[in-house]
């Protein structure tokens, strides 16, 4: 058993082998884990899930260095969406001047630009458009 959430592996029930084990091996007890029900924008976050939260926080202008995480097998359309996001957005973004990397283990690629924001909707309109991409995984 283990604490990934994404594991469906069910455990093993019996006690075949704490009897192997010999006789002062207890059983695990068992844990009841009481769920509790999210409510999506529960009064929390104001306007939508990729807006900013807190915009007095951000001091503009700024230069923005961010990561765009693409699913897996998905390179080439990665880069040529999200080329197409900045482009639109940031006409005077150099396009060439991105970065695309390999993870480690070479499953996902990121693409990493290094923006220059000026108000806080350029930033909404950014995220909104990369959470609707179908290539881009997470931004960081």
């Amino acid at each position: 058993m283990t604490d990934d959430p994404k594991d469906t592996t069910t455990p093993n029930t019996d006690n075949s082998s704490t009897e192997s084990q010999g006789s002062n091996a207890s059983p695990m007890p068992k844990r009841e884990v009481k769920v509790t029900e999210l409510v999506a924008n529960d009064g929390i976050l104001k306007g939508k899930k990729t807006d900013v939260q807190n915009p007095e926080l951000w001091q503009f202008p700024m230069n923005y260095p961010m990561s765009i995480i693409g699913h897996e097998g998905e390179h080439e359309s990665l880069l040529n969406e999200v080329k197409l996001i900045l482009g639109s957005q940031f006409p005077e973004f150099d396009l060439a001047s991105m970065e695309v990397k390999p993870s480690k283990t070479g499953r996902f690629h990121s693409v990493r630009a290094n923006l220059y924001l000026t108000t806080v909707e350029q930033v909404n309109t950014l995220y909104a458009a990369l959470d609707n991409a179908k290539t881009v995984r997470m931004v960081v």
